[in-house]
């Protein structure tokens, strides 16, 4: 069936957003970790992919591919120190997603 007109009130950004965050978020690791992430940045405790590998029972392997997932979509930032690589929730970009996901209700 073929829409002959645009009903969608979304914007094309905000439409890619919510796909690159719901596709973050859909598998249960990447939703532990991201969680981890944010608890750990409430303490102002920095975390690195070390840290995340002693706090998860998951191969360093995994870790930065789920890792890499959520930075992709946005809603993770890094900082670079020294050799290590630390991450923060874009909490900018968390709460786009939620107010996108709010125009469902």
């Amino acid at each position: 069936m073929r829409l002959r007109k645009e009903t969608d009130d979304l914007l094309d950004e905000d439409i890619l957003l919510m796909a690159a965050c719901s596709d973050a978020l859909a598998h249960p690791a990447r939703i532990r970790i991201f969680r981890h992430i944010m608890d750990c940045n409430k303490k102002m405790q920095p975390v690195c992919n070390k840290d995340l590998v002693e706090y998860f029972d998951y191969a360093q392997a995994t870790i930065s591919q789920h890792v890499k997932k959520l930075v992709t979509s946005g809603l993770l930032q890094t900082k670079k120190k020294d050799r290590f690589t630390y991450y923060y929730v874009n909490i900018g970009q968390l709460m786009k997603y939620v107010n996108i996901t709010k125009t469902f209700e």
